[in-house]
């Protein structure tokens, strides 16, 4: 990935300590995922929102026609666990690292960033969050699945073995299947990984206000305020 990531930011209200960058799904965009910043911002003034813009990809799975992806997909079956495009996934790993550095060099330690994203966001953020050698608050994934996952174990760093993991589903969804979700958070419970799966009834490839709510939460036990 030649050129570096823009991104949708949402500053935080009040003195900065601490970031959640979430990552979006394919053919969406920052400001797509904006509203989510927008209704927690509120809650959390201290907090600043990065919402990164994903490069144009050619995808197969739409006849080569290029949009917004943070890499290639295949397929929505079975094809989205096999043949992956490992070095799409590698190139945006290290451009939202880059990110992330520029939040620590700010001044932000990475104990105080939050990383997660949606479908393809969902893939890359526990990729990133769970490959980093930098420690972070916390991972989100939603609505998505582990990539790589068996090479995953030989990738995985120890900084964050034990960096609590939560992962939201729709038990409706006919894009990423429910299982992919459900399978991937139980490999990493077998790896020993402290995560959370949330089941959302009825919920399908989208976002559903309890999943909002259960966000928050997160992000209120993992970001919460510095005492000054």
């Amino acid at each position: 990935m030649a050129s570096a990531l823009t991104s949708v930011v949402v500053n935080a209200k009040a003195k900065h300590t601490a970031t959640v960058l979430f990552l979006h799904g394919l053919g969406d965009s920052g400001s797509g995922w904006s509203f989510l910043a927008e209704e927690l911002s509120g809650l959390f003034p201290h907090i600043k929102w990065v919402l990164p813009n994903a490069p144009m990809l050619p995808i197969t799975l739409n006849q080569g026609m290029r949009m917004p992806a943070w890499f290639d997909l295949n397929g929505l079956d079975r094809a989205i666990t096999a043949n992956q495009d490992e070095k799409g996934l590698l190139a945006s790993s290290v451009a939202v690292n880059s990110l992330i550095r520029k939040e620590i060099d700010s001044g932000i330690p990475s104990e105080r960033i939050v990383i997660g994203g949606f479908s393809q966001g969902c893939a890359l953020s526990l990729l990133v969050g769970l490959t980093s050698e930098y420690k972070f608050g916390g991972v989100v994934g939603c609505s998505g699945w582990l990539p790589l996952a068996e090479k995953f174990p030989a990738m995985a760093s120890d900084a964050n073995k034990k960096t609590p993991v939560m992962m939201c589903h729709g038990d409706a969804d006919p894009v990423v299947k429910y299982s992919f979700g459900r399978d991937s958070a139980g490999l990493l419970e077998k790896l020993g990984y402290n995560v959370k799966f949330n089941t959302y009834p009825g919920l399908v490839h989208s976002a559903s206000p309890q999943e909002l709510q259960d966000i928050a939460s997160f992000i209120k036990e993992r970001l919460p305020p510095v005492e000054a």
